[in-house]
């Protein structure tokens, strides 16, 4: 079997409400590069890639000459290929990597008749559990619905997440507002819910006394983990010499070198694997066996996902035994996905790992037509820009918060 075409097409899909966060904002909706990869036998592989536009398309075309006779089943060439280590000091290419990755994987899975985790090693649980993610919010149009500002707000946004999917596991994206006030939401969320768990991610906006006191001040809640609170492997092995709540990342332990850096002094004691991140499935799997290992914790990361995403997240999570918490999943914000029958569906806080061929998926090419159409009539939007506060921009560690008395 040989790959015969490569084809990227970057949609837009709505989000319930702007999503903001402490670099900017998702601006009431996801920008997605949706990937086909086509073999001589007709058979076609999806994958997504986060963010794109024009860009992520003309990079996915730039890889054709590398792709066009390549043998899906032979992903080790396909690494170096695209990631040889020393090239990709010039032309980091892991996103665009991982994308292909899913979608060789779907295509082996179809060839074969089984599904992506059976080809990963086979499962040993069939639901993966998720946690809330929350976001302080804005509607996406003024006076809109689905602004997510107080205390008060936040609570029955997430009893309304609760009760709708069944959550047990509650993460807060912070670092919007001054961290004082921050405090006040998560300590409202914890009397709550007192019997589920909490996390905290500011997404590494705080300095390293700020993070030390924020995190002494929650220590006796019920945490699952404090993700992030500062930039860099010393920030964080500062503030978990000083904080007794595991400490988790998704950003400075996103590679093999760090992960060994972390190993030989630790600061993060929760890994947070991507499948985009990593550069695939199989690398978040790698890791994951070095974190069982040494014994250190693991999750599923989001970065933003639709429906082929989620799968990819939901194979690996089904065969990672180490998989020691709730994954993230920005999915409940969404409005609609581009799957045949629409989203996929949270049962007491799961969801059922995809068992049919490949990633075991059905893509809905109307929805893809239609909400490329979208992209094409909206365009993209600045990931580190907030549109509440149009001349504002991030700085790490962050000393301008967003005004939380404003609507």
């Amino acid at each position: 079997m040989k790959i015969v075409d490569i084809r990227a097409t970057t949609i837009t899909v709505p989000l319930e409400a702007t999503l903001r966060h402490a670099v900017g904002a998702h601006w009431g909706r996801f920008v997605r590069t949706i990937i086909e990869v086509e073999t001589d036998e007709g058979i076609i592989g999806y994958g997504e890639m986060g963010g794109g536009g024009e860009s992520a398309e003309l990079a996915f075309a730039g890889l054709k000459s590398y792709l066009i006779g390549h043998d899906p089943f032979c992903l080790e060439q396909l690494r170096f290929k695209i990631c040889n280590p020393t090239a990709s000091l010039y032309n980091n290419r892991t996103q665009l990597h991982a994308a292909i990755e899913f979608a060789c994987l779907d295509i082996m899975g179809q060839k074969l008749g089984v599904p992506v985790h059976q080809l990963l090693g086979g499962k040993i649980r069939d639901h993966i559990p998720f946690a809330s993610y929350l976001f302080f919010r804005s509607p996406n149009n003024p006076g809109g619905p689905g602004e997510v500002r107080t205390p008060e707000q936040l609570v029955q946004h997430c009893a309304d997440l609760k009760r709708e999917h069944g959550f047990t596991v509650h993460k807060l994206k912070g670092g919007v507002f001054h961290p004082d006030y921050e405090l006040e939401c998560y300590h409202a969320l914890a009397a709550a819910f007192p019997k589920d768990k909490l996390r905290y991610d500011p997404n590494a906006s705080l300095n390293v006394e700020e993070a030390i006191r924020f995190g002494q001040a929650i220590e006796h809640l019920n945490n699952d983990y404090f993700e992030d609170p500062t930039w860099g492997l010393n920030g964080m092995r500062r503030v978990r010499s000083m904080v007794r709540i595991p400490t988790a990342t998704n950003t400075v332990v996103v590679n093999f070198e760090q992960l060994a850096a972390n190993i030989l002094d630790l600061a993060v004691d929760v890994i947070l694997l991507d499948t985009t991140f990593w550069g695939g499935i199989r690398p978040c799997i790698k890791a994951a066996g070095v974190c069982e290992t040494f014994q250190l914790g693991t999750a599923v990361h989001s970065s933003g996902e639709l429906g082929i995403q989620l799968a990819t997240m939901l194979h690996m999570g089904a065969v990672v035994p180490n998989l020691s918490h709730a994954a993230d999943a920005h999915y409940h914000q969404l409005c609609d996905d581009i799957l045949v029958g629409g989203k996929m569906k949270y049962v007491n806080g799961a969801i059922q790992v995809p068992d049919g061929p490949g990633l075991g998926i059905k893509v809905d090419r109307e929805k893809v037509r239609q909400y490329a159409e979208l992209y094409r009539e909206l365009g993209g939007y600045s990931y580190d820009k907030d549109p509440v506060r149009p001349d504002w921009y991030p700085i790490v560690p962050n000393e301008r918060w967003a005004d939380h008395t404003r609507g």
